[in-house]
């Protein structure tokens, strides 16, 4: 038994990623052009933080002669509520936010890339965790609830660093046969990713806003298949982007500790990774002190109470600007009567500090 034997058992009817690589070619735009992509989760109303994300979005590839996308990312199928895509789509809309692809109602979607809601690309992401466990970059995982809760408690105990890495990934190089003979039998199990990096190394990136950043490697090896056969948002983001061919990821300050594991999971796919670019936190003063701006706290935070208010869609999408970029002001004065389509966006003038709302 061999890694493609295991490869085989656990997804026999997965298709090889050639497959999907034909399906999805490079897209063929004007040099220079900016794919971008906003993926929210169907579990609520959108918030301020998401509608400022997707301006930024649909403006670099409108400005680029480029695709803004709209993607879905439903994978975590408790959470989602009922009509929650059409919540997305309208509230969009509403502030004159339409994707050039992807999903445009509860059924509806349109471009060569789909689909565009990740419950429906199962069968995609199975081909791309097949491929890494032929290459014994991914592996199955039988740990129960309680193995998972007992390592926990042993490194909280020992006051290290907690996660299923090293030598507390306890299937990470168990044998193939063994792990054969407890599939055959029924046994439960998840799909891990390989980590080949170790946390007393370092990485360097370039992110379009911040700079230059480093971090430790990335050494955990994460869920990438859930127990259902639906990827983790890790996983199916790295899948999506790429063959989605999405050039710029814009996305909130919290995700750029997840960028060496990001970045490790496109190389190990052989993936070549799009430029992220992290957007600063919208806060709020309360009282004289900063905190982020809260679903649970703040009314504002969602994108309704501007209609509620009275407050004119295109008055929030010029603040959100001038949030954005620093020159948008001074552009807006010596420009009143210009579409805000003539203005240019860039990612080199967004504030890395936290901007109050």
């Amino acid at each position: 038994m061999d890694f493609n034997d295991l490869a085989d058992l656990i997804f026999p009817n997965a298709k090889e990623i050639s497959y999907y690589e034909e399906k999805y070619p490079e897209r063929n735009l004007p040099e220079g052009a900016t794919v971008t992509r906003f993926a929210p989760s169907p579990t609520g109303f959108i918030h301020i933080g998401g509608l400022f994300g997707s301006i930024i979005d649909r403006k670099l590839a409108e400005q680029s002669k480029g695709v803004f996308i709209l993607r879905i990312e439903d994978t975590d199928q408790k959470r989602e509520i009922e009509n929650g895509v059409a919540q997305i789509v309208d509230g969009l809309k509403a502030f004159d936010i339409i994707p050039d692809e992807g999903v445009v109602s509860e059924n509806e979607e349109i471009g060569n890339y789909g689909p565009y809601k990740q419950s429906q690309r199962k069968d995609i992401y199975q081909a791309y965790a097949k491929h890494l466990i032929k290459q014994g970059l991914a592996y199955p995982c039988f740990c129960t609830p309680e193995e998972l809760e007992e390592i926990r408690t042993k490194q909280e105990s020992a006051k290290i660093r907690p996660g299923y890495y090293g030598v507390w990934a306890k299937y990470r190089n168990f044998p193939i046969d063994e792990a054969v003979e407890k599939i055959k039998n029924g046994e439960n199990y998840i799909i891990r990713f390989k980590s080949q990096g170790r946390e007393d190394r370092r990485i360097k990136h370039k992110d379009s806003i911040k700079g230059n950043i480093e971090f430790p490697e990335n050494d955990q090896d994460i869920v990438i298949i859930k127990a259902d056969g639906l990827p983790t948002y890790h996983f199916a983001h790295a899948v999506d982007d790429h063959l989605m061919r999405v050039t710029h990821v814009i996305r909130g300050d919290e995700w750029v500790s997840s960028l060496p594991l990001h970045l490790e999971l496109f190389r190990a796919l052989g993936f070549r990774p799009p430029k992220y670019a992290h957007t600063a936190t919208i806060m709020k003063d309360e009282n004289g002190s900063k905190r982020k701006i809260s679903k649970r706290k703040d009314p504002e935070a969602a994108v309704s109470y501007y209609h509620e208010q009275g407050i004119p869609s295109d008055a929030v999408v010029e603040y959100l600007l001038n949030i954005a970029n620093s020159s948008f002001e001074p552009w807006r004065r010596a420009n009143p009567d210009k579409s805000i389509s003539e203005f240019e966006l860039q990612l080199n003038k967004m504030s890395v500090s936290r901007s109050s709302f």
